[in-house]
Order: structure tokens, then sequence, then C-alpha cells
């Protein structure tokens, strides 16, 4: 039984996001995201760097290739997803190692600092996706009255 540990990370990416195809198909995009502490020095009132924590996260599937498109080094961004915790064997050592990776289920460009454009696809990847749907005339045009 594993236990579900849902987390939200603010934070700057340290790379670019490393994307790929797993040996199951599946896309995932890579990338580490640090979180800096901030804190009020009461006695100097001037805010300091109180340390930095640094998060792996993957993402899947067709975010993956939206965050290895859209993101970069020194982007900040906003996620929502699973802390899942694993252990290997160090192939040097010999010895088991512990991870801690986010399993992020969404990811955002934060609008903190920068402005973001936004481009949408359409859903529909055959030719009726850039069609403009139907065309109907108002009622007043028609001719047809309203009956109650």
């Amino acid at each position: 039984m594993s236990t579900r540990i849902p987390v939200t990370l603010e934070g700057n990416l340290t790379g670019d996001p490393e994307h790929g195809t797993g040996e199951s198909g599946n896309e995932y995009a890579r990338f580490t995201v640090a979180v800096n502490d901030r804190r009020l020095n009461e006695t100097t009132g001037r805010w300091e760097d109180a340390g930095t924590v640094f998060h792996r996260v993957v993402v899947f599937s067709q975010q993956a290739r939206h965050v290895a498109d859209s993101l970069h080094k020194g982007d900040s961004v906003l996620l929502a997803g699973d802390l899942r915790f694993g252990t290997y064997v160090d192939k040097e050592t010999g010895q088991t190692r512990e991870t801690r990776d986010v399993i992020a289920d969404n990811v955002a460009a934060s609008l903190k600092f920068t402005n973001v454009d936004v481009a949408r696809a359409p859903k529909a990847s055959s030719p009726e996706a850039n069609t403009s749907g139907p065309v109907v005339a108002p009622v007043s045009s028609t001719g047809a009255g309203l009956a109650r």
C-alpha cells in the first residue's frame, strides 16, 4: 500500500526539461525545481535567503511535450502533484539509496513576475477542427415567431 502525499510547489527551473519516451511508449519530461525559503530578519528588518530545496519533478503524456516546449531554465513555475519515494542500488558503491520525486498532475508558468502568452490548439486533429461550425441566423431575420 502506498501513501499519497499531495504537494504544491512554487519555484524556478534549474535547467531545461529533459523530454523523452519511456520503454512503454509514454512521453515524459523531467526537470528540477528550486524552492527558495526567505525569512524576515527581525534584527535587520531585511529579507534573507534561508536555504534552497531542490525537487525532482516528472510529468507524463501530452503535458510532458508542452512542458518541454514551453519552459526553460530559470522560469518560475507552479505545480501540483504527488510526492513519491523509491529506492535503488548505487552501481558504484552497491549501497541502497532513497529517491524522492514529485509526479506532477499539473504544471503552469507562474505569472508572479512576468507575462505569459497562451496559444490554444484545437482539440480535434481532423480537418473539422479548423471549420467555423454551424451558422445560425437570428430569429428576427428568419421570420420565425415565438409562441407561448
